[in-house]
């Protein structure tokens, strides 16, 4: 099943629209976050939210116009990846490319405008377009049609994890012989729910989040939308080129919202991982930590990292950066790996400055330059829904 070929990727966040943008501020280690001055939101927050998503889709796509998805065609814009993706169309045929793509809330926010928007008898002014907008299948039925594809399409709603696992769907169904290649990725958007559902259970920072830092205070939310190509690899590939080496995947079931403290479904999801990639933990020279800020999310993966790799692994969370993107982060953060990858960048950690003392880790804070090979990037979700990506150059000398 592996390793497959990452033959084209894209994202785009608060730290811009597309690559170009994204590795300038992580070399930088600038990040995207701002106070919150989205919609009508009243929080002491910091978010990263993209620019340029207030004008409406073409008429031809009118029914499926909101926010997410005005984001998730922004990001299929950048880099010519819809024209790498239209290509492998030709290649292959249109119905043997699938679209598997991550969301945690679709379209709602269109669904909370409508509900502020009723008559004296309490109906709708204007009704919510539910299944254009609102629902996360929306998303793949637009992606698909702009990009002339029409394999099988679906969206993985689990959590924060969403991003990741669809890498996962993807090789499987490549794996059988059903498609010849995937776009896979994850899109979403700010919306009140998640600020305001978030602040609820007290894990929204006032300040720029603050990953495995000693003083953090709580994640920082964000918006990206972030794509890859996934095709077979070709007899002879760019020596830069990025595989996809593994996937691993866990479900501890711990907790609704909370990890179990020792790490266990993380460290599951990253021993699954290298086991697929055929690889050892000192094989891997950077791991892309999920990293939101939050006090038991960062000491449970802390204590996974430490007892698969110990002390020697460069580990940073990109989300001080990005703001967590929720349904897009496992995606973003693997597109960022892909960066790292291929430039010889190991980022750093926009807004953290201590340590905590009980997380012994090579945690980087501001950017090195480092020959890399092997990356990983971990992804966590909500219901312990667990997912660890591994990537490597294709001319990465792996040690037996």
């Amino acid at each position: 099943m592996y390793p497959l070929y990452l033959s084209a990727f894209t994202g785009t966040s608060a730290l811009g629209a597309g690559l170009g943008p994204t590795l300038a501020a992580l070399l930088a280690n600038r990040s995207g976050l701002a106070p919150c001055a989205f919609e009508t939101v009243k929080l002491d927050a910091h978010v990263g939210e993209v620019a340029g998503l207030d004008t409406p889709l073409p008429a031809a796509l009118a029914d499926y116009d909101c926010r997410n998805n005005r984001l998730a065609l922004l990001g299929l814009a950048q880099d010519g990846f819809a024209d790498a993706v239209r290509a492998a169309a030709q290649r292959y045929g249109a119905a043997r490319i699938g679209v598997f793509l991550g969301t945690s809330t679709g379209g709602i926010l269109e669904t909370e405008q409508a509900y502020r928007r009723l008559d004296e008898s309490g109906d709708f002014v204007a009704p919510p377009n539910y299944r254009g907008r609102h629902t996360p299948q929306a998303l793949v039925e637009l992606v698909a049609k702009e990009l002339g594809l029409a394999g099988p399409a679906f969206v993985v709603s689990t959590a924060c994890s969403s991003g990741a696992k669809v890498f996962a769907s993807a090789a499987r169904l490549i794996a059988t012989g059903a498609i010849d290649a995937a776009v896979v990725g994850g899109v979403d958007s700010l919306c009140l729910t998640t600020l305001y559902g978030f602040n609820s259970l007290e894990l929204v920072s006032t300040e720029p989040c603050r990953p495995y830092d000693a003083a953090r205070r709580g994640l920082s939310i964000g918006e990206a939308a972030a794509f890859a190509l996934l095709e077979r690899p070709a007899a002879e590939l760019p020596a830069d080129a990025i595989l996809l080496a593994g996937v691993g995947e866990s479900s501890d079931a711990y907790h609704m919202s909370s990890p179990p403290p020792d790490g266990r479904g993380a460290l599951a999801a990253m021993q699954a991982a290298l086991e697929q990639a055929g690889l050892r933990p000192a094989q891997v020279d950077y791991l892309n930590l999920h990293g939101t800020a939050t006090p038991s999310n960062d000491t449970a993966e802390g204590q996974a990292v430490m007892s698969l790799f110990g002390q020697r692994l460069p580990a940073s969370s990109t989300k001080g950066a990005t703001g967590h993107t929720l349904g897009a982060a496992g995606a973003l953060e693997v597109v960022i790996a892909a960066l790292a990858l291929k430039h010889g960048l190991i980022p750093g950690s926009p807004g953290s400055r201590t340590l905590d003392a009980a997380l012994d880790l090579d945690y980087v804070f501001t950017p090195r330059r480092q020959s890399l090979g092997v990356v990983m990037s971990n992804s966590f979700g909500f219901g312990g829904s667990n997912a660890s990506v591994v990537l490597r150059r294709a001319d990465a000398k792996v040690d037996a």
